[in-house]
């Protein structure tokens, strides 16, 4: 029986882990004439895509969307779309910017940002998982980073959204996400212009600021950047937190371990990131023929790697299907973060902000249920997550004492 993947069906959308079954076992060079692409779906290829940085250029970004791929798709995905020399001499640039100690020096505030959300919550009154607070802690908390005033953070939640999501049937970004990235372009360019007459202590004054051997980066490299901030960093992270609040409580057996050790909740947010990871695939276009199972994949052909899937590798995973806090194997070979020189940037914020907003939620509830019935889908190509969680939960009488996390560098 022939295979029909098509990554921007709703169906897929819903599950997408047996079409990946189907793919590493029958598939794993998979070519899809009509819509124009390749795509390998096996752990060890997906990781040898990743470090492959000749052979599978990052220059016409990381989306199949027509409209978002392309040589111009560094202008809103930064270095994410760039090769060498382009993305050594960016990220180097960036990361004068984004250090470590900017991010570990976050905790606090992300810690207070949780509990002012949480501290809405009540008894068994009912609230929205992901628009209640996974959709707005991390828009916040990038927003904190960058220096978007409060007043201005919902909009630009807004605005985000509408760049990800496809109506059924849709292959490219629709009109509503064109003005939304025109809009986010023409708000950065006025706060860099505000940024430059009075700098502040925030990321962007300190990207303006960035300089190696008298190089800096030019408006538009930090507007690019500023946009992958608020879109990938966002985005991603939202989904992680629903992601986890949804598995947890499909599988109350490992709800409870980690409701009764709070310890465990970085383990929570590895296995989330392998069993259900945000960012479900990423794009490359080769620059050269290249074989694989037999297969060749012609020079400026598009090809996917398949992060999803290769997360639930049994070649790699012992039980992939199965969501196990006590996972046997160490998980450093989960695909979510890429890896080789594209690894994420801001794969150490998204696990603090995970952590800590997890670690604030198990210290005030004692358990929680999911109306299932109402739950709603994010439906984009890209990142897989939920765009509705209704919840109910039962809080502590008192909350858990919690510890800071040390953050490491990445």
């Amino acid at each position: 029986m022939t295979i029909e993947f098509d990554p921007y069906a709703y169906e897929f959308h819903e599950d997408p882990y047996p079409m990946y079954e189907r793919l590493r076992e029958e598939a794993p060079l998979y070519h899809n004439a009509e819509m124009g692409f390749w795509a390998i779906s096996r752990h060890a290829d997906v990781i040898d895509g990743f470090r492959d940085v000749t052979r599978l250029s990052s220059s016409h970004g990381v989306s199949l969307d027509p409209m978002a791929s392309g040589p111009h798709a560094y202008k809103t995905m930064s270095f994410l779309a760039m090769d060498q020399p382009m993305h050594g001499r960016m990220r180097a640039l960036v990361s004068r910017g984004f250090t470590p100690r900017r991010v570990a020096q976050l905790e606090p505030r992300i810690r207070e940002i949780a509990r002012g959300y949480l501290a809405n919550l009540q008894d068994d009154e009912p609230f929205d998982f992901i628009k209640d607070f996974a959709g707005r802690l991390p828009m916040d908390v990038i927003s904190e980073l960058i220096g978007v005033p409060v007043q201005d953070r919902d909009e630009l939640r807004i605005k985000s959204d509408l760049l990800v999501h496809r109506e059924e049937g849709v292959q490219d970004v629709p009109p509503e996400g064109i003005a939304a990235a025109m809009d986010l372009v023409v708000y950065y360019s006025e706060m860099l212009a505000e940024r430059r007459a009075r700098p502040t202590e925030d990321l962007t004054s300190a990207l303006l600021a960035a300089e190696i051997d008298g190089d800096r980066l030019n408006d538009d490299e930090i507007i690019g950047f500023l946009f992958l901030m608020v879109v990938a960093g966002n985005e991603t992270t939202t989904k992680l937190l629903g992601n986890a609040w949804y598995w947890a409580w499909r599988n109350p057996e490992q709800r409870n371990k980690v409701f009764a050790d709070p310890s465990r909740i970085p383990t929570w947010v590895e296995e989330t990131l392998r069993y259900d990871t945000s960012t479900q695939l990423l794009a490359r276009i080769t620059t050269c023929d290249i074989e694989l199972h037999g297969g060749v994949i012609p020079a400026g052909d598009r090809v996917v790697l398949l992060v999803g899937s290769a997360n639930r590798d049994p070649r790699v995973f012992s039980s992939p299907d199965t969501y196990d806090l006590e996972r046997p194997e160490p998980l450093p070979q989960i695909a979510s973060f890429g890896f080789g020189r594209h690894f994420c940037l801001g794969a150490s914020l998204a696990r603090l902000e995970a952590q800590v907003a997890l670690q604030e939620l198990v210290s005030a509830v004692s358990s929680y249920e999911i109306d299932a019935a109402e739950t709603k889908r994010v439906h984009s190509v890209n990142v897989r997550g939920f765009a509705s969680l209704p919840s109910t939960v039962t809080l502590r009488p008192e909350p858990l004492p919690v510890s800071p996390i040390t953050t490491g560098a990445h």
